[in-house]
Parts: structure tokens; C-alpha cells; sequence
């Protein structure tokens, strides 16, 4: 009987204990959310300070974080506006003469005068903003050439066919150089009269030819290497949005050749990508130019797709609202590349592809018909962009989401460089956050920044420049959207719904596979959750009554908020995206625990159901 007792008690204390352990893992996950709030809410106070206190100008120092006068203040920015140095006069001439603009936009006549005045600078400008004037113009006006480091083989190209077409000597050393190519630059290295103003490489280069580092040690021995240009240099970084690691090589250049001035370009960097750029290219003290990141002229919007092809919608929207006008249409795949322009084809609309895979001669060809309106839409990779400079381009859609906000920021920025209203328009589709997902599996922050993409694309309730501003640390105020965004634009119709028992029924579905060690895609914890899985699981589970989009951004929304989590399992062909529980599954166990999310009405043209947003 003593024994029966001892064993009860033994039960009931090992019962407490469960729950006292399960209670103590729910309060370190609701202590983990309140400090990760409390970090975003500390950051953006202190942001907001700045601005109060009016320490946040357009040109901010780079460099320690510690409060200190700042080196580069509003009265040096307005002196380095200014034209009265030595080469103003020829600058001003090259301008109207060789690039035929009348003159400069914000920033640049100050970055270009930065630069010829011997500044290692930072230049942080909005895709279409003209970054790369403010080191071509200056190699111009420069004795010897200027080294300009760029990521991609396919970009160089695209720069060097515009500078053919203003006459402008550029050139190029790639893996794709000819022997005789590269002998005629390597010896224009140290050529007194130079042969060409500009020489574009990649960073794989100077990492891997000795030779070429021994021809830059000579023209900087002969002062004949002018400044030194890291295009992209956000790629410097492993928290930068396109890390590339030859990248991380580059400070050789600042040790080798200290007094020859660095310029640093990217369209995107948030203040800490910028603290790593300066570590890694081994920059002392950059001046760093910030322009706004607002194009007010762009119209941001969100559309879901009718299937996960979306090309009738593509196409449709092409002929009704941008008749004869100049577009792009991004995709997700040189594959897709190829599909999506045949089938606009099809339907009557002049569109060609263009992806890195293509060779030079018809990379140029599609480049020059979509400039000279021959065709109407470039369908393409993020292979496209850099070096294009058509100003009228009405409309980038895409056809699949970007990687991150940052991706997407640069290659929206494409449209509308003449100032005129342009459009940029997402279409969002379920099957395609993990097909990105599954393509930057290796990436260290890749995971987070597609979510925030996501969150981007899911936002039914905030202006889309104001999640923008946030994520580039800047301080904003949504009346500047003025209605430029289809959120400001169609006002607040969204109603907050509780969506608890819908979570914690999905939420058992993947439980359960867990439990029978199966692992189920997103598209297959859908089918279950509508009713269409295997026979054998329809008994137990809980079918819904919710639409498949409501269902489809239910699953996102658990996933962005970690009650789901991403699983990947990698086979020789491919890798494939499995939903298993996130660290925040437990709370659902818990009977005052609550999920809202934010839905907005949508009147499909097939249908009436919900978009829903967290």
C-alpha cells in the first residue's frame, strides 16, 4: 500500500514536472519574442532621435559608431556642390558633350568631385539615380584609366555596349578574353597615352591573375591607375544581399595601392553592410554619400497570382494598360526566361528573352531592339540591368518574387529612370516562395531575407515604402507615398480576424506526419488541409472550409512568425522544402494563447475570397 502511494505521488510529481518544463519553454519563447521587439524598438527610437535631433543629413560618416563630430558635415557637402575646382570646366563639357545630359542629378557633382579630389567615398544611390556617371565621368577628366570591379561578366557587357555607343574607351578582362585581347589591355595597362579610360574586371580576377596585379602595380608605379570603382560593393558582405566571396579579397587593392581613391557603389546597403564593406576593402575613413531611397515617381503594387503561371494576367495587363510602351518582366530561371517570352509571343506581344546563359552577340541584339522600341518587353534574370540605361521603361513586373527586398528594391528601380510614373508590379504566388527559398538554402542570411520579401508581398495594412524605409534605416512618413502604392492608394479596407483555431488545426496536420516520420511540402500540407491528401489521413484530420488562398497565407503566416519552419532535404538533383514545427508551435498548446492576422477583402474576377497578412 506504501508502495502503491509512493509510486501515485511519484506520477503526479513527474505530471507537475512536465508542465512546470513545458510552461517554462512557453515563457523562454515569449521572453525571446519581448527582446527581439525590444532590440527593433530600441533601433528604431534612436533612429528616429537622430532625425529629431537633426544629426541625420543626406551625407553621413562612415566609419566607428562611437558619437563623435562628424568628419563630413552639410557645409562640406554643399563646398564639394560646388563648380569651381580646376576640373569643373572640363567635367561640365564631358557632361552635355560625351553623355549628353545638361546637368547633374543629386549627389553626383559631389561624388564626382569626391572622387577627383583623391576621397576614398561611398556612394549609396537608388537604382536609376546615374551611380556609374560618378566614376565614368571622372575617368574621363582623369590621366591613365579608372579599375572598375563588377560582379557579373554579363553586367560588364551591358556597361562596355553603352559606353561604345557614347564613344567612350572601355575594356574588359575576362575568363572570356581572348589571348590577343588580353595581351592589347594588359600592355594599354601601362601605356602612357592610354588606349582606354576604363578597365572592367571581376573580382575573380584580381583574386586568381597575378599578371594582371603586376600590370596594376606598374600603372600605379607610373600614376597611371586613377581610381579604383567596387560596383555592387555590397557584395562585399556576407550580410549584403548578394554576397559574393571573391569579394572578401579585394582589400589587397586599398594595401597595394593606398593613395590611389576608392569608390564604393550599391544601390541598397543598410548602415551595418557599409561598417563591413569599409573592414574588408581596408578603406580608413570613406566619406559616404546617401541619397533618399524614395523614387517618388514609382508606383508600387502587390498582385496574387490567378495560377502559378500568371502569364495571361502578364500579358493581359501589357496590352490594356502599357499599349506601346517599354517594359520588363523578371523571372525566377533562365527556363522560365525562355518560357514566359514564348508564351507572351503567342499572345501577339514582342517580347525576347535574356539571361546570362545566352551569348554575347544575342544578349546585344535583344538589349539593342528593346532600346530602339523594336521589341516591347525584355523577359529576363536579374542577369539584367546594370548598365542599362533606357529612361522610359513604364513597367518592371515580376513574374516570380525576388530574393530579398533589397533585390527586388534595385531591380524595380529599373523603370521609370525619366522621371516620369512608371508602374512595379510583384505577382505573389504560394509555390514560389519555396522555390527561391530552396535556391538560397545556402546562403547565411538568405532564409530571413526572403521572408522579409514575403512579409513585403503578405502586407495588407502599410504603406510598401514605409516597409521599405525600415528595412534601409530610414525614417519616413506615409502621406510622402502620396497614394503611390496600392495600399495608400485603396485605404484601409482589412479587418483583423483571430485565426488561433485555424493554427493550431494546421498545425496538428504536420504534428501528426511528424509523428509517422513523414515530411510534407507546403503544397501538400495545403491539399490536406482542404480535404485532397491521401484517403487514409482525411479520418483524422480537420478539413477546412477556407479558401486555398486563405489557406495558402495562413501557412506563410505561421511560417514567417515560427510556428512552421523550413526543412530541407538535398538529393544529387534537387532540394526539396519540407514544413516541420517552429519554435513557437508550442505556445499553441496553450489555451489563452492568440493569433490575429490582418485580412483585406479582394474581389477576385472568378471569385470573392480573402487576402490575409500578418
Amino acid at each position: 500500500m506504501r508502495l502503491k502511494k509512493v509510486l501515485l505521488f511519484s506520477d503526479d510529481a513527474q505530471a507537475e514536472l512536465d508542465s512546470v518544463e513545458a510552461e517554462l519553454e512557453m515563457v523562454e519563447l515569449q521572453i525571446s519574442e519581448l527582446l527581439e521587439k525590444q532590440t527593433k524598438l530600441n533601433s528604431r527610437k534612436n533612429k528616429l532621435l537622430q532625425t529629431l535631433e537633426g544629426a541625420c543629413s543626406s551625407a553621413q560618416p562612415s566609419g566607428s559608431s562611437k558619437p563623435r563630430k562628424p568628419s563630413f558635415s552639410k557645409q562640406d557637402l554643399q563646398h564639394y556642390e560646388e563648380s569651381d575646382f580646376s576640373w569643373s570646366e572640363e567635367v561640365q563639357a564631358k557632361l552635355c558633350s560625351v553623355f549628353q545630359l545638361s546637368k547633374f542629378r543629386p549627389l553626383q557633382q559631389a561624388a564626382i568631385n569626391l572622387s577627383m579630389s583623391g576621397k576614398d567615398l561611398f556612394l549609396v544611390m537608388p537604382t536609376g539615380r546615374g551611380k556609374s556617371l560618378c566614376y565614368q565621368l571622372p575617368a574621363l577628366c582623369s590621366k591613365g584609366f579608372t579599375l572598375v570591379i563588377a560582379p557579373l561578366v554579363s553586367l560588364m557587357e551591358d556597361q562596355l555596349m553603352y559606353l561604345k555607343s557614347v564613344n567612350v574607351p572601355a575594356v574588359t578582362l575576362n575568363a572570356s578574353s581572348t589571348k590577343e585581347d588580353s595581351k592589347q589591355v594588359l600592355a594599354g595597362m601601362i601605356d602612357k597615352n592610354s588606349p582606354f579610360k576604363l578597365l572592367y574586371v571581376t573580382p575573380e580576377k584580381i583574386a586568381k591573375s597575378k599578371l594582371l596585379m603586376s600590370k596594376l602595380e606598374k600603372a600605379y608605379n607610373m600614376d597611371l591607375l586613377a581610381r579604383i570603382a567596387v560596383d555592387e560593393v555590397h557584395c562585399c558582405s556576407q550580410w549584403g544581399h548578394d554576397f559574393r566571396p571573391d569579394y572578401k579579397l579585394l582589400g589587397i587593392l586599398k594595401r597595394q595601392f593606398p593613395k590611389v581613391p576608392l569608390v564604393g557603389l550599391t544601390a541598397t546597403a543598410t548602415s551595418n553592410v557599409l561598417k563591413d564593406c569599409q573592414k574588408i576593402l581596408c578603406v580608413q575613413e570613406p566619406i559616404t554619400l546617401t541619397a533618399p531611397f524614395n523614387r517618388p515617381n514609382l508606383y508600387y503594387e502587390v498582385r496574387f497570382k490567378d495560377n502559378e503561371d500568371c502569364v495571361e494576367q502578364i500579358s493581359q495587363l501589357i496590352r490594356e494598360r502599357y499599349k506601346n510602351q517599354s517594359g520588363i518582366v523578371y523571372v525566377f530561371s533562365q527556363k522560365d526566361a525562355e518560357a514566359v517570352a514564348t508564351d507572351l509571343q503567342k499572345r501577339n506581344i514582342l517580347a525576347q528573352p535574356y539571361h546570362a546563359n545566352m551569348e554575347p552577340s544575342d544578349k546585344s541584339l535583344v538589349h539593342q531592339r528593346w532600346s530602339s522600341k523594336k521589341i516591347q518587353v525584355v523577359v529576363a534574370t536579374v542577369a539584367f540591368g546594370m548598365g542599362i540605361d533606357k529612361a522610359d521603361v513604364r513597367f518592371v513586373i515580376h513574374h516570380t518574387i525576388s530574393k530579398s527586398i533589397e533585390n527586388y528594391y534595385q531591380e524595380s528601380g529599373r523603370a521609370g529612370r525619366d522621371d516620369g510614373s512608371a508602374d512595379c508590379i510583384v505577382f505573389f504566388g504560394f509555390a514560389d516562395i519555396f522555390r527561391v527559398s530552396t535556391m538560397v538554402v545556402m546562403e547565411n542570411t538568405g532564409q530571413q531575407k526572403l521572408q522579409n520579401m514575403v512579409a513585403y508581398c503578405q502586407n495588407v495594412d502599410r504603406c510598401r515604402r514605409a516597409m521599405m524605409a525600415i528595412h534601409f534605416d530610414e525614417v519616413w512618413n506615409d502621406d510622402e507615398c502620396n497614394q503611390m502604392c496600392d495600399v495608400c492608394r485603396h485605404g484601409n479596407d482589412y479587418i483583423t480576424m483571430d485565426i488561433t483555431k485555424h493554427a493550431r488545426d494546421v498545425v496538428t496536420i504536420v504534428e501528426m506526419a511528424s509523428s509517422m516520420d513523414e515530411k510534407l511540402t507546403p503544397l501538400k500540407v495545403c491539399d490536406a488541409w482542404l480535404g485532397k491528401g491521401p484517403a487514409k489521413h482525411r479520418k483524422t484530420i480537420k478539413v477546412t472550409s477556407l479558401s486555398r488562398l486563405e489557406v495558402e497565407s495562413i501557412i506563410i503566416h505561421l511560417l514567417l512568425h515560427g510556428y512552421f519552419s523550413e526543412d530541407f532535404s538535398f538529393t544529387p538533383y534537387t532540394t526539396h522544402f519540407y514544413l516541420k514545427l517552429g519554435r513557437k508551435a508550442a505556445l499553441l498548446k496553450k489555451d489563452n494563447h492568440s493569433i490575429t492576422m490582418k485580412m483585406r477583402r479582394r474581389v477576385m474576377s472568378h471569385a470573392t475570397s480573402y487576402c490575409v497578412s500578418g
